[in-house]
């Protein structure tokens, strides 16, 4: 299912971070995400509603860029 908010995501196991790049070109890299997670979200149907559910407000993020 296309995302409406969520463009791209990559996850770096060493550091455990997740940046997640959403349709407005911000960017955004979440810390200390477990694998489990990041592997869920490769297999959730909708990535917008999983990273609202299981991402967004769980874990610490810095904004890395964009300024849309």
């Amino acid at each position: 299912m296309p995302s409406s908010v969520v463009r791209s995501y990559d996850y770096d196991s060493i550091s455990r971070q997740l940046a997640v790049e959403f349709q407005s070109g911000r960017l955004y890299v979440y810390e200390k995400v477990p694998s489990e997670v990041f592997e869920s979200m490769k297999r959730a149907f909708s990535k917008d509603e999983f990273f609202n559910n299981h991402i967004r407000d769980q874990y610490r993020f810095v904004r890395t860029s964009g300024d849309a």
